[in-house]
């Protein structure tokens, strides 16, 4: 069974910055290794849809996207050796207010996935709050 433990959120004032983790564990019950999986970061804010803010594939080329209200302020990377995912955010607005959710899919071949329905495992979340 796939673990993902996310971690990092906390308040900040507009302008500030954040840095979040998600642990990852169990993917070797699957058979592939942890970089042969894509990951995700997702938000929710209350009352609202999760809205996926950041993608990363797997080992074959780490592509990442991001929605145009994240572009240039918030960066994904994963540090393959210590099944981590991160998501560093810059230039936080109050909008950026919300739960975030780490999540992951098996993609031996890679790809992009950018939508909620196309990742197999959440997180729990952690909670970003920012003050205007």
């Amino acid at each position: 069974q796939v673990q993902l433990v996310e971690s990092g959120g906390g308040s900040v004032q507009a302008g500030g910055s954040l840095r979040l983790s998600c642990v990852a564990s169990g993917y070797g019950e699957f058979g592939y290794s942890y970089q042969r999986w894509c990951m995700g970061w997702f938000r929710q804010a209350p009352g609202k849809e999760r809205e996926g803010v950041a993608t990363i594939s797997s080992a074959d080329d780490y592509t990442t996207t991001y929605p145009d209200s994240v572009k240039g302020r918030f960066t994904v990377s994963r540090d393959n050796a210590k099944m981590t995912l991160y998501l560093q955010m810059n230039s936080l607005q109050p909008e950026d207010t919300a739960m975030y959710y780490c999540a992951a899919k098996l993609c031996v071949y890679g790809g992009i996935y950018r939508f909620e329905s196309d990742y197999d495992y959440w997180g729990q979340g952690t909670q970003v709050t920012v003050s205007s």
